[in-house]
């Protein structure tokens, strides 16, 4: 069989919303955290001699098919590095923290501690997703680390507090109205802090630019302005992605609180709230970071002259990260 060249074939799949939809789900599979790592050797191997002309007889489609699921799902494309385990998109390798983390962050009646506690959880999770996750084409100093992490930490415990206090000191709304809005309060404090969060961990590559490469995938250059379309993209996904978890979860539990099976066992109430909250976390996940191709394209007449200069192609890629 004539097989076409899998990065060729993955970008054109990624061509469209549900060609991404299905290469995230692939790839977040949580199959791949407990693949070993002499397996991640024979795919990245694998790989290489299929770029290379040298494959052995007898392997699948599917074989190589698998073998790049592997490597993209724990390999950084930018470092060749593993990513940490807890920090990989892969669907479940933090599923059970964030679960956690949402439930705390749902729970009514929160007093000041609770909330401040909850966000920064939250937030110092986030903050190290991004930064695993990131463009990695040029390096990162622990203090820009730091910095963003102080930042996007100050921001969503800022926003909580604030938004809670605004409705805490309202007299307008009926006690299960204010119980309401106090439970969908999480989801502006975190969206918010969420853009905070990519724009000041990211923040080093607004100012030295990332990779942008050709059609044969040699690098062009370095763009600032292609960085500022890949930290947009990201913080836009950062934004869909708590919405179904902050804001669906809420509203079903005042439906279901409601029912006499959970008004006569209120022990049911936690599980069956962390069940709500899986199962908009499992489709949200897949349908935020499918929002945009992980390797954007972006047309040379849109950035640095010397980016134009560099090359004869009209359109470039680089790698918005996750």
């Amino acid at each position: 069989m004539l097989r076409v060249g899998l990065t060729v074939l993955s970008l054109a799949l990624q061509s469209t919303f549900l060609g991404r939809l299905r290469h995230f789900i692939e790839v977040i599979d949580p199959g791949t955290l407990f693949v070993s790592q002499s397996r991640l050797n024979a795919s990245v191997k694998l790989l290489d001699d299929y770029k290379s002309g040298n494959l052995p007889p007898g392997v699948t489609d599917f074989q190589l098919w698998e073998a790049q699921k592997i490597k993209q799902a724990i390999i950084h494309p930018d470092t060749g590095e593993k990513i940490f385990m807890p920090f990989r998109m892969s669907g479940s390798s933090h599923l059970g923290f964030f679960v956690t983390q949402v439930v705390g962050l749902l729970l009514p009646s929160q007093t000041l501690a609770s909330t401040v506690f909850w966000q920064w959880l939250n937030q110092s999770h986030n903050a190290c997703v991004n930064y695993a996750n990131r463009n990695a084409t040029k390096p990162t100093p622990t203090s820009r680390f730091l910095e963003g992490y102080l930042g996007a930490v100050t921001s969503a415990v800022s926003i909580a507090v604030g938004l809670n206090a605004l409705v805490q000191k309202s007299s307008r709304f009926s006690p299960a109205a204010r119980l309401l809005i106090q439970r969908l309060v999480p989801f502006p404090a975190v969206a918010g802090a969420n853009i905070c969060n990519v724009g000041l961990m990211r923040h080093s590559e607004l100012v030295d630019g990332i990779d942008v490469l050709d059609n044969k995938g040699n690098v062009v250059g370095s763009s600032r302005i292609a960085a500022k379309h890949a930290l947009m993209e990201t913080a836009l996904t950062r934004v869909v992605l708590p919405m179904p978890i902050f804001v669906l979860p809420p509203m079903i539990m005042t439906f279901l609180e409601k029912l006499p099976l959970l008004q006569t066992h209120r022990r049911l109430m936690l599980p069956i709230h962390s069940l709500v909250c899986l199962a908009a976390f499992a489709v949200s996940l897949p349908v935020a970071i499918s929002l945009f191709p992980q390797m954007s394209e972006i047309e040379v007449s849109h950035l640095e002259p010397e980016i134009a200069m560099a090359t004869d192609c009209k359109v470039v890629t680089y790698n918005k990260g996750l």
